[in-house]
């Protein structure tokens, strides 16, 4: 292979960047290790339906036989959605997996290297990593924000997961620099609530004007993303109280059994879809859709500034 970059893609998302047209990456994990299958196929599909929706060509992320897929087929999804045992690669494991060929599905900070290696300028995940719970003792926080500092890309999501300490997620993404935009909305989003309590930095209401600022954000010398937060809708978000209630109690089980490392996200999203009957994975795939259909009309807003000569 020597230096030659294994990135193969879509013929669809080809013909999009070279002919300026707007494009939304996506990550392969919601569809590896988030719904169960039939349903995560149907909703991987309706995801890219909602880029299409908002105006731009959806660009899934994966790896397979040693390169990274940049715009997934039917096929391909409905292979990734139901195999098991599918890794989830994040950054920092990605040149591994893509060494010894076998499939991956991408994270958010994998799917972001992937993106800027294409030309994808915008990225969509409906809950972004950050830094856990009781982090300043076990220093757990999620390669996600590192990479924000490194990729320029911007990503468009319903805040972080509410599991996470979305506080100190802010604090994080202060210190490093990362500009944090809540697009028509006072507060920082938690994933499948509408408010974390945490108010949002800056407010933008107009998608000219958050192309703009993305633009310039790059255009200061700037390296790394720009995050855009936009909320779940209020009609399928879940109670942030109920949400916190379920998340206390879950993690002090955790704890009482051993849960460690990256199986404790996936304990804490099932205990809170358990508990609240179902309500929970509604409003993942609830959020999963509209946070897409937001990226694609911004990504569409960018395309327009960049073909009128703003281009970065």
């Amino acid at each position: 292979m020597g230096n030659r970059l294994p990135l193969r893609v879509s013929e669809e998302v080809a013909d999009a960047l070279r002919d300026g047209a707007p494009v939304v990456a996506l990550e392969s994990n919601v569809i590896t290790h988030g719904l169960p299958y039939p349903e995560n196929a149907a909703t991987a599909r309706k995801v890219a339906d909602a880029v299409r929706a908002g105006g731009a060509v959806p660009a899934t992320i994966a790896i397979d036989r040693a390169h990274l897929l940049v715009g997934l087929d039917e096929a391909t999804v409905e292979r990734f959605a139901t195999v098991p045992g599918i890794a989830k690669v994040s950054s920092r494991d990605l040149a591994a997996a893509l060494a010894t060929g076998g499939p991956g599905a991408t994270t958010v900070a994998s799917s972001l290297v992937a993106a800027e290696l294409a030309g994808i300028a915008f990225f969509s995940s409906a809950g972004v990593g950050g830094v856990h719970r009781g982090a300043q003792r076990t220093m757990d926080i999620s390669p996600d924000l590192v990479q924000f500092t490194r990729s320029k890309v911007a990503v468009v999501s319903a805040g972080a997961k509410s599991i996470l300490d979305l506080r100190l997620t802010c604090e994080f993404l202060e210190t490093h620099c990362v500009p944090v935009i809540s697009y028509r909305s006072d507060d920082f989003p938690a994933f499948y609530c509408v408010s974390s309590g945490v108010r949002g930095p800056r407010r933008l209401d107009d998608p000219d004007t958050v192309a703009r600022t993305v633009e310039l954000h790059w255009a200061l010398g700037n390296p790394g993303a720009v995050l855009i937060t936009t909320p779940i809708r209020a009609e399928d978000a879940l109670d942030p109280d109920e949400v916190d209630r379920i998340i206390t109690e879950a993690t002090a089980r955790a704890e009482r059994d051993g849960v460690r490392g990256d199986a404790v996200t996936r304990y804490l999203m099932r205990a809170v879809d358990t508990a609240t009957g179902g309500r929970a994975a509604a409003a993942n795939a609830a959020v999963l859709v509209s946070t897409a259909e937001v990226a694609g009309q911004l990504a569409s807003a960018h395309a327009a500034l960049a073909n009128r000569g703003g281009r970065r």
